[in-house]
């Protein structure tokens, strides 16, 4: 599966951005998909992940409540929607695919990765 994110920008703290993270190759198996941030000078970090029928989703403790993923199989895309956004949420973030369906936290789960979309959070 390849991927491709898009939607990053800049917003003022307590604003929204929605990322978009659009799938193409071999979707017609179930996969994964979860988002991971990186900021400057820190490791790459789970966000969140959603397996293919969108139960047993995941989320990074300092997201729940603010952030939400979901994700439409028939367009073959994943969406990261982030309200209330804070300075600190600000990264590169990533979306990755898991070819066995599975969610977790660790970046070497996952079989492929998009290019990174800037999200910078600041007034």
């Amino acid at each position: 599966v390849q991927l491709q994110a898009s939607g990053g920008g800049l917003a003022q703290p307590g604003g929204s951005l929605r990322l978009s993270c659009a799938a193409s190759g071999r979707t017609n198996s179930a996969y994964a998909v979860a988002w991971f941030r990186q900021a400057p000078g820190k490791e790459r970090e789970f966000v969140a992940g959603i397996p293919m029928n969108g139960g047993n989703i995941q989320y990074l403790n300092a997201v729940k409540g603010r952030f939400t993923i979901s994700r439409d199989n028939a367009q073959n895309m994943v969406y990261l929607q982030m309200n209330s956004l804070k300075p600190e949420d600000t990264a590169t973030y990533f979306c990755a695919a898991q070819g066995l369906n599975l969610v977790g936290p660790n970046p070497r789960l996952y079989d492929s990765w998009g290019q990174g979309t800037q999200v910078t959070v600041s007034s």
